[in-house]
């Protein structure tokens, strides 16, 4: 994919430790990777190029495992076009993170 996508991706920590701090290194990783993103109740959003992108989840994950979670449950999800980039503003989003 070579245009603007928006990956949603949920982690869940598996392990008996609290797990907000756990989800808390996630986005961490998000943040200062400089993608855009916005932070739900359920799931962080973000839009850029996919292979970008990809690569951040996969540090999230890491991220997760390295604060303490023992295994990571994570459901991701993609919206793509084939011709043409995938905006927050024709969502509709204009509150949230970065």
């Amino acid at each position: 994919m070579k245009h603007q996508v928006h990956i949603a991706i949920q982690i869940v920590p598996i392990t008996d430790k609290p797990h907000y701090p756990i989800i808390d290194k996630a986005i961490e990783v998000i943040d200062k990777s400089g993608v855009s993103y916005k932070v739900g109740a359920m799931e962080t959003v973000m839009q850029g190029d996919y292979d970008v992108l990809m690569r951040v989840a996969k540090e999230a994950q890491q991220a997760c495992l390295d604060a303490g979670a023992d295994e990571v449950a994570v459901t991701m999800k993609v919206h793509a076009r084939k011709n043409g980039i995938v905006t927050w503003d024709e969502k509709g989003i204009d509150r949230g993170s970065k």
